[in-house]
């Protein structure tokens, strides 16, 4: 996986490419938790570049939408395509989340 992460107050956007699987996803949860407890609340996750998601890339979505939730934010998720769309749609995310 290659990402990029722009913070700009309270707020990020995550830039994903490639594919992101059980290593990657861990490493980008963590990545994002720090920000929220430094203070970010408001994250866009940019998936137009994301070829392939596992569950457990599904999983960090999950957990990082709760969290922008705890701080009163939100997690949008745009550009989605391909297998990574389709598999939000399948596991009925795409009633959790917040997709542009």
């Amino acid at each position: 996986m290659k990402h990029s992460i722009t913070v700009n107050g309270n707020h990020a956007t995550v830039l994903l490419k490639d594919k992101i699987y059980v290593h990657d996803a861990s490493l980008l949860r963590d990545e994002l938790i720090e920000l929220i407890e430094q203070g970010v609340t408001d994250i866009r996750m940019n998936l137009s570049g994301l070829i392939y998601i596992d569950s457990s890339g599904l999983g960090t979505m999950v957990t990082i939408h709760k969290r922008t939730k705890e701080k009163n934010g939100r997690l949008v998720l745009s550009g989605a395509q391909g297998l990574p769309y389709d598999l939000i749609k399948r596991t009925r995310l795409d009633r959790v989340f917040t997709i542009e």
